[in-house]
């Protein structure tokens, strides 16, 4: 019994051990892998070429030409691809329409609406508020598309209210004389706490901070700033700078930003060119309109003296041509 149990347990042993010969192939079968692909991760150029050259010889199709049946093949003769198979390498590349006209390059568009530097405006306005910016009342940066002057709006309105006060319009006047003489748009921000607003005048904060941005619009507007320059935007309580929950928190949250764009306001592509005359109306146009009447003969069309028609249900007559326009 005692040798029987011992049998058991040898042979037992010798089963479990077996796993190890497929632990040892498939490790032998790693590392040839490996060493393969590290053969091929060291091989020389010449090498490599001289072996894909053998291969391309050996797989590519063999030419057949000569042999077998003369006749009409059933299978369709095979066609250029694309237009480099067709026309070859002197294909021209396709052209398009320019960016825009007489500017090949963006760069010279962007330099085109470009306005006055803001360096040297931040210069001058940081000269010019240099006593509200060491009380904290007033803030000049710069960015790559803006410079932003913000000021307090304690220092602007009084408290709920719109309506500038005289020391507001003293600051805007030291700004104007610096941004008057040039030609960068210009956006006025307005900005509140979170204290809710309910009145007659502002259903919420979006009311109050569009009034106060509208209000140094106009002041601006009066000190001589080109109105074709500026908008307005409001942003209500939703853009905090500083912590609502503390007083002072909301004394920096409620301000009026003016923005200076890096762009320019140019007036003449605003303008409307008036130099080019009108085209001139064919005859035949002219002639089916005249004949365009309703049963009641109520539409007539008239022959204007200085060129164009008018189309009238009233029974009247052409006005008589300036003297310019009469013949001698």
């Amino acid at each position: 019994m005692y040798r029987h149990k011992n049998k058991h347990q040898k042979v037992e042993g010798e089963e479990l051990d077996r796993w190890l010969v497929s632990y040892a192939d498939y490790m032998t079968l790693m590392f040839a892998l490996f060493v393969v692909l590290y053969a091929m991760s060291i091989v020389k150029d010449e090498e490599y070429r001289a072996l894909s050259d053998t291969l391309t010889k050996i797989f590519e199709r063999p030419d057949r030409t000569g042999t077998g049946v003369e006749g009409t093949s059933v299978l369709p003769e095979p066609g250029p691809q694309s237009d480099f198979d067709l026309f070859g390498a002197s294909l021209e590349p396709a052209k398009g329409p320019d960016l825009v006209a007489d500017a090949t390059d963006l760069s010279e568009v962007t330099e085109r609406l470009l306005g006055s530097p803001l360096s040297s405006l931040e210069a001058e306005l940081n000269e010019a508020l240099a006593h509200l910016m060491e009380q904290g009342l007033a803030k000049v940066e710069q960015d790559e598309n803006w410079l932003t002057i913000e000021l307090n709006s304690g220092l602007l309105f009084p408290s709920g209210s719109a309506t500038a006060t005289l020391s507001a319009q003293a600051v805007l006047d030291e700004i104007a004389g610096i941004i008057v003489p040039i030609n960068n748009f210009i956006r006025v921000r307005g900005y509140t706490d979170n204290v809710p607003i309910n009145n007659e005048l502002f259903a919420s904060n979006w009311e109050l901070s569009v009034a106060r941005a509208t209000s140094v619009l106009r002041l601006l507007e009066a000190l001589a700033v080109a109105p074709q320059r500026m908008a307005i935007e409001g942003y209500g309580e939703f853009y905090p700078t500083a912590d609502n929950t503390t007083a002072d928190g909301r004394a920096e949250n409620r301000r009026v930003v003016i923005a200076i764009s890096k762009y320019g306001y140019r007036a003449d592509d605003a303008a409307i060119d008036m130099s080019e005359a009108p085209p001139e109306i064919p005859a035949e146009v002219i002639q089916q309109l005249e004949n365009i009447t309703q049963e009641d003969g109520s539409i007539r069309v008239i022959r204007l003296p200085g060129g164009g028609i008018r189309i009238t249900t009233r029974d009247e007559e052409p006005p008589p041509a300036s003297p310019q326009q009469q013949e001698p």
